[in-house]
């Protein structure tokens, strides 16, 4: 017998969807923001090897670069209390999140920082300018211009990975498909509808990141072109006098 599709059994739960879009989108934005910060301190470190710090951020970002994100989640999650450190879901998956992305994202703003050529560095310091004054005005913006399009690409790339979180029952997009397929036992069109809402979420996501660079990041205010004045009355009366 043909198999007859009913994808109103999965817009049936429309609004279980759209609270679980928004809790991956939350969960990118904040794991985008904190995960940022983390990365672009830490690539300045590594990139000018400031010890201490340098081999922490080292052994840090190989030990998350080298290790699954479900295993870091289910060892925050599961892991801490046994410490002591009581956390819920989303606290799990914020804090997961923002490990992650700050170990790819210090990888990402090193390489930028490396490629700054030394005789900007060299001018930089003829001027008098301290390391923090240098990293901020010299060397940051044009790193992040360069990187931009790779930042992007792993913010995008672990908003899609942050499906796996749903294995803690957090309540995310996959835990929504996870849970309407269970109800309707309509796998095939419950997770066509996800796989399009990730696709939409994805393009959506990769568009405002574009617009974000384009405005912040690679956006340079150019100086405005002086304007040209009228003659003075001694400058014409010079004139006419030639």
């Amino acid at each position: 017998m043909a198999y007859q599709f009913d994808f109103g059994a999965v817009f049936d739960y429309g609004g279980l969807l759209a609270q679980g879009a928004g809790f991956t989108l939350a969960l990118t934005a904040a794991g985008a923001v904190l995960g940022g910060a983390i990365g672009v301190a830490g690539g300045a470190i590594r990139a000018w090897r400031i010890a201490p710090l340098h081999w922490l951020f080292k052994v840090y970002v190989e030990g998350i670069r080298n290790t699954p994100f479900l295993v870091q989640l289910m060892f925050v999650f599961f892991g801490l209390p046994s410490l002591g450190l009581q956390i819920n879901e989303w606290q799990a998956c914020l804090l997961t999140t923002v490990i992650n992305l700050g170990a790819y994202i210090t990888e990402i703003v090193r390489a930028g920082i490396q490629e700054t050529p030394r005789g900007q560095l060299e001018a930089a310091g003829a001027l008098g300018m301290d390391r923090w004054a240098t990293l901020r005005h010299v060397v940051l913006r044009p790193a992040l211009q360069k990187v931009w399009p790779s930042l992007s690409s792993q913010i995008v790339i672990v908003m899609l990975g942050t499906s796996v979180v749903s294995q803690i029952a957090a309540q995310d997009l996959t835990f929504a498909a996870n849970f309407i397929q269970s109800r309707n036992f309509r796998a095939f069109e419950t997770y066509l509808v996800v796989t399009a809402l990730y696709f939409a979420l994805a393009l959506a996501l990769r568009q405002l990141l574009a617009w974000i660079g384009r405005r912040f990041v690679v956006a340079r205010r150019t100086p405005h072109a002086p304007r040209a004045t009228a003659p003075t009355c001694a400058t014409a009366t010079a004139g006419d006098a030639a």
